[in-house]
Parts: C-alpha cells; structure tokens; sequence
C-alpha cells in the first residue's frame, strides 16, 4: 500500500505474524518506508503483535533495531523465494532461530489447567525475536504456503495470508488497495 504522510502504521493486516513482520516496511511515494526507527519501535511492535516474550532490554542501543531489521530481511527472502519456486537457504533463519534458545516448559495456569508455554533463557535481542523467528519457521514449513500472498496492487508491497474460505483473497487490505483498485477500475470504465 503506499503511504500518505498522515497514515499510521505498521499495520496488522496479514492474517500472519510473520508476514505481519515483513509488513513494517510498506511504500510511501514509491520509496520503502521503515516504522522501526529504534528499539522501542521493536519493542512496541513485539508487544502489540503479542509477540513480546516480556524480557527487559538488553544489548547496547540500537542492538535490536538492528537484529530485528536483519531477521526481517532473512524471512522477506525467504518467503519471496519459496513464493517464486526458487532454492530456500534456511541457515541464516536456523541461526536466528537457535541464538533464541527456547525451550518449552510445562506450566500450571490460574485455575491450575497445565499448558504448554515457551521460554528464552535471556533478554538479549536474539531471544525477544525468538518468537518472530518461530513463526517465521513455522509459516515456511506451512502445507498451505500457497495462501502467502504479496497484494496485487502495484504501489503495494505487503504480503498475507489468504484466509478467506474460498482463497480468492487479492489486496492486503479491501479497505485500502482493494477500494483503491475499484474507483481505478471506475474511473477507466466511465472514460
């Protein structure tokens, strides 16, 4: 979707959080727009994606930025990749992936039901983009890859995960390039 300078994001629209993830960076005037501009861009986003792991900060500043800007960069290749049919190279998101060490543990809720919760040993950066890494993994190992689409609008560069029932689903968002494509279509028709 492109941007106008009053649009707020980063938006959750994917139907995906690690397509959600790639999606913080989106086109504004033809020209890719980053919403992370600092480690509480990150954080902030962690915790409105429900992905924060709850761990303090740790790390020099600018650590996480930079972490989170590296992993979204692997998993937008590697989607790309698999989307085009191309080789996947899975090392640099194994990495990520093992930098995170989790591990799940057994835990008793308040009612005392068990279930089953993942837990990073520390509070560097590699373990609070565990998660993203986890559903990073998770999306390209999907058997339903084909419902990761990238939105057909040309000046969009967001990706989703098609979850209508009959998988026709075209734009990130029908409010927003999908209304923007009909007034198109409208408007050729009416010349």
């Amino acid at each position: 979707m492109s941007l106008s300078p009053d649009t707020r994001g980063p938006w959750f629209l994917a139907d995906h959080g690690a397509l959600d993830f790639i999606n913080t960076v989106a086109q504004a005037g033809g020209q890719p727009h980053d919403f992370w501009q600092s480690d509480e861009d990150v954080r902030a986003w962690l915790v409105q994606a429900g992905l924060s792991t709850g761990a303090g900060a740790e790390g020099a500043p600018g650590e996480l930025l930079h972490e989170a800007r590296q992993l979204r960069d692997t998993v937008r290749a590697l989607v790309a990749a698999k989307k085009a049919g191309d080789p996947v190279d899975v090392t640099p998101l194994n990495r990520a992936l093992t930098a995170a060490g989790g591990c799940n543990q057994l835990v008793a809720g308040e009612s005392g039901v068990l279930h089953i919760t993942r837990v990073y040993a520390g509070h560097a950066p590699a373990q609070q983009l565990g998660p993203v890494a986890e559903l990073a993994a998770s999306l390209l190992a999907d058997a339903h890859f084909e419902r990761v689409r990238e939105c057909e609008h040309p000046a969009c560069s967001l990706w989703f995960y098609d979850t209508t029932k009959a998988h026709r689903r075209r734009w990130c968002s029908m409010a927003l390039c999908g209304n923007r494509a009909k007034v198109a279509r409208f408007r050729r028709q009416q010349k």
